[in-house]
């Protein structure tokens, strides 16, 4: 079951054949609720095994269009975990001093210690991208990006980096109501910016880019999932079952204890 949305490499990848309704894979709400919050509580137990074991690391990344839902999945999946093990970082427009390094500079700079769970909301993969979309550098630029991120990732994942990639999938229509949401709530208003609807008449370019990314850099080591995310209850579940499935994998243990029975305490 977590390898349900699991993108094999070499496989021709289409996102219109790749359904966004997670109704299409459970329609029982109240049952995928019920084991999301099982496996949170898995991964609540797991994590700090691997903050104290100190030795492999995790890095998920997500991406996905515009109210696709990153920053909810993060604030669901990370409810109730211990924050000193885990360390959200985004990726928007790059500095001044980032754009006089290479593009996987500032990235590589945050991915996960040992002991930690490293979380990305958006990624490298905005250079392949945004970049692309809008013509920010030639295609002889954002071409060859594919091969690096391949080979960044080949040497997370050989240092030991466990690496898992969600493509969270939207329809256009879904994307549609969130942003409506967005201004029919007044608590809402800060998440709209009138950058997004430029972004939206974009959305087939962006799905192209999307699909491109998915064909290019879905490896054996380091593969995508594209979750079904307008319903966000089953995104949520969907991508825990993935989480909690990797770190039993993983297997981190608590360190052996040391011998503290002559230890006094005054």
């Amino acid at each position: 079951m977590p390898d349900t949305h699991r993108l094999t490499p070499g496989t021709a990848i289409r996102l219109s054949d790749l359904s966004t309704r997670g109704r299409d894979f459970c329609d029982d709400r109240d049952a995928a609720e019920e084991e999301f919050r099982a496996l949170r509580e898995e991964f609540i137990e797991l994590q700090p095994k691997l903050y104290a074991e100190g030795r492999q690391k995790l890095l998920i990344v997500l991406q996905a269009m515009d109210a696709g839902g990153k920053d909810s999945t993060i604030r669901k999946i990370c409810q109730g975990v211990n924050p000193q093990g885990v360390e959200v970082s985004s990726f928007k427009k790059p500095s001044v001093e980032e754009l006089a390094h290479d593009f996987l500079w500032r990235v590589h700079r945050e991915v996960p210690a040992a002991g930690m769970v490293g979380i990305f909301n958006r990624s490298h993969y905005e250079d392949v991208l945004v970049v692309r979309v809008h013509d920010i550098v030639s295609k002889s630029v954002w071409q060859p990006r594919y091969d690096l991120i391949n080979q960044f990732e080949k040497h997370l994942t050989a240092t030991g980096t466990t690496i898992l990639k969600f493509f969270l999938h939207i329809s256009k229509g879904e994307q549609k109501e969130r942003f409506q949401d967005r201004l029919d709530e007044p608590q809402k208003h800060w998440k709209f910016d009138v950058e997004d609807l430029n972004k939206r008449r974009l959305w087939n370019d962006y799905q192209d880019a999307f699909e491109d990314m998915l064909n290019e850099c879905t490896t054996k080591d380091a593969p995508w999932y594209a979750i079904p995310a307008d319903q966000k209850w089953y995104r949520n579940v969907a991508i825990m079952r993935v989480i909690v499935a990797t770190l039993k994998k993983m297997d981190p243990q608590y360190p052996e204890s040391e011998d503290l029975s002559d230890i006094v305490i005054e």
